[in-house]
């Protein structure tokens, strides 16, 4: 077995930013996954880089802020990164008070500003607009792990029954385990967040909208992407589900066509559900496991993982002992 000195669990966005991060300040990483990329979470989110459903709010948003700066540079080479910068609107919910954007991610996004009126689909009085980090997932978790092997890290598709087997074999164990973490901590403060999209067609779609409450069982997003167009969603809590609904998936497409009517008849090319590891709050911070390994804990990441991933990594190698990017 090739000498590693940190093993990290999970082979998601979160897992393979943190290998990356860890890997390219000089530490000899390994990813172990049971399942492949493709098969993650982290391939089925819409991909769109703004913080939801996740806590704390002041550390989330740092992390989200690092990460924009991050992803807004791969960006620039799309076709390797599976990074876009794509214009689009967040709209507050019908009939909410409009935010005042005084928190710290409306202030700290280059061009974030107030929607007009004529910039909102009807029935939604406000809502702000951006130029956003718009992540094809698929093609950016291969980025991913081709950077990770480009650092000399490698990844194993095996599962891992405990921690103490990782640290059996590593010094230093950053677990990334997403919803895994309820059994392999075990941590039952982690439930999932389903959510069902439907992918179609590209009807002639540019920009990306989003509408999302905190708390709402359901959500309206549409993501052009390369692929077709991601519509969304749902989010309940609670369920393990991950067979798509047809009654749901019909919603979706009818929520999503009173914002662009021509969706209303977009050839479905897919339908997928995911389910959202989420927490109360976030748990980042280290543990020293029986036997002296150091375990960094990173996961309950909620609907925000690639929102957040590139400032978790820095925070990952920092708690790891190393420095960050």
């Amino acid at each position: 077995m090739t000498t590693s000195d940190v093993i990290v669990i999970g082979g998601g966005v979160l897992g393979l930013t943190a290998a990356v991060a860890l890997a390219e300040g000089g530490r000899r990483v390994r990813v172990v996954s049971r399942d492949p990329a493709r098969d993650t979470t982290s391939a089925v989110a819409g991909g769109l880089c703004w913080p939801y459903r996740v806590r704390p709010e002041e550390r989330a948003v740092a992390w989200s802020v690092r990460s924009f700066h991050v992803l807004a540079e791969l960006a620039e080479r799309p076709a390797k990164t599976g990074v876009r910068m794509v214009a689009g609107t967040m709209a507050d919910e019908p009939g909410a008070a409009p935010e005042s954007g005084s928190d710290g991610w409306h202030a700290a996004v280059p061009g974030l500003r107030r929607a007009t009126p004529d910039e909102l689909p009807p029935g939604y009085g406000s809502g702000w607009r951006a130029r956003m980090p718009l992540v094809d997932m698929p093609s950016h978790l291969g980025y991913l792990e081709r950077r990770l092997a480009a650092a000399g890290g490698m990844v194993q598709r095996r599962p891992l029954t405990s921690l103490a087997e990782a640290a059996r074999e590593a010094g230093t164990v950053v677990n990334c385990s997403g919803l895994g973490a309820r059994e392999l901590v075990p941590d039952v403060a982690v439930q999932p967040v389903q959510g069902q999209l439907v992918i179609v067609e590209n009807p002639g779609i540019e920009e990306w909208f989003g509408s999302a409450g905190e708390h709402a069982g359901t959500t309206t997003y549409i993501l052009p992407h390369p692929y077709g167009v991601v519509l969304g969603g749902t989010a309940r809590e609670g369920a393990w589900s991950r067979e798509p609904d047809p009654a749901t998936a019909r919603a979706i497409v009818e929520r999503c066509a009173r914002v662009h009517p021509k969706l209303a008849h977009a050839r479905v090319l897919a339908h997928r559900v995911g389910l959202r590891p989420a927490r109360s709050s976030v748990r980042l911070e280290t543990e020293r496991l029986p036997g002296g390994a150091l375990c960094v804990h990173n996961y309950g990441h909620g609907g925000a993982g690639v929102t957040v991933a590139w400032g978790c990594a820095d925070e990952v190698v920092r708690l790891a002992g190393g420095r960050t990017a």
